[in-house]
């Protein structure tokens, strides 16, 4: 019995903060500050009290800082 897993493609979900803030480093003030400058990827509405943030959306991000790319430290809602 063997268990596969698809390791090639990261797997899409919705990360909250608290996920957001260990991935970027960055506190909820931050984040948000990104966001309303349109250099963080937008959050998703969940529910009436609850978001998330599209978890390729935020590892493109990070990727992006780490790569030093300049092309999309402008872009929001995910389009990075």
């Amino acid at each position: 019995m063997s268990i596969s897993t698809h390791q090639s493609s990261p797997s899409r979900r919705i990360l909250r903060l608290p996920d957001v803030e260990f991935h970027t480093g960055f506190k909820r003030a931050h984040i948000y500050n990104l966001m309303n400058q349109s250099r963080f990827p937008k959050s998703i509405q969940l529910g009436p009290r609850a978001v998330g943030w599209d978890s390729l959306a935020v590892e493109r991000w990070v990727e992006d800082r780490i790569s030093g790319d300049p092309s999309s430290r402008n872009l929001a809602g995910g389009a990075l």
